[in-house]
């Protein structure tokens, strides 16, 4: 593998927009996301990138919706009396792992469209810089390797650990909850191993947020490199 592909350049770009209607805030939107550059690579750069720009467009279409949604509650709420608090669409890309060949990052998608509090989902990407690929969780296994039964053995042996330093941090039946909501697409690598993480309510009450397990690479006999 090319020494140029060892570690992608990262330029974060911002996106901010205030949406109004009747010159009257109803939502915003803020966008980061990261420009790749890789030297002497520009197939793969361009594969990235390209993959990065169709979700943040796809974000931004779907935020036509909760625009129109936003001015619709804004209307009722001026025809029925009640406070209108104006939506909110954030969406940020986090950079997890970016060396030995490897760009694993993560996007949390948060928004707020009335109510008690707003919600956040995950979603993450990981590529290999030399061929630009979308490296999905079986690569980093033996085959043959029952890879799901690992993973969720030593997650739920964290999750009972975590359970008794702090009780309730998760629902009651976590064990089983964390078999039921495994998602192979939930990963993305850092210095300190694979991070499997779920969603909020997934296993755990709304306090304790989207939660994360790291995976050691020594657990998977895997380690990124070149």
């Amino acid at each position: 593998m090319s020494k140029n592909s060892y570690k992608a350049n990262i330029t974060m770009k911002e996106i901010n927009k205030t949406f109004k209607h009747d010159d009257v805030k109803v939502m915003t939107l803020n966008i980061k996301y990261p420009k790749v550059s890789i030297e002497h690579n520009s197939y793969s750069e361009h594969l990235i990138n390209n993959q990065i720009t169709m979700n943040v467009n796809g974000y931004v279409k779907y935020t036509d919706y909760l625009h129109e949604q936003a001015i619709k509650t804004y209307i009722d709420s001026q025809t029925d009396g009640f406070p209108f608090h104006p939506y909110e669409a954030y969406m940020k890309y986090n950079i997890a792992y970016n060396e030995n060949c490897f760009l694993s990052v993560y996007i949390d998608k948060y928004e707020f469209t009335g109510g008690a509090h707003g919600s956040t989902v995950r979603s993450s990407d990981t590529w290999e810089l030399s061929s630009g690929t979308n490296i999905p969780l079986y690569t980093f296994f033996k085959r043959g390797t029952d890879y799901e039964r690992l993973l969720t053995e030593e997650i739920i042996k964290q999750a009972e650990y975590n359970m008794k330093q702090n009780p309730g941090i998760y629902f009651d039946d976590y064990k089983n909850l964390i078999l039921k909501n495994f998602n192979q697409q939930n990963f993305y690598l850092t210095p300190q191993g694979l991070v499997i993480y779920y969603q909020q309510y997934d296993i755990a009450p709304y306090s304790t947020g989207i939660v994360e397990f790291t995976i050691p690479y020594k657990t998977i006999g895997w380690y990124p490199k070149c």
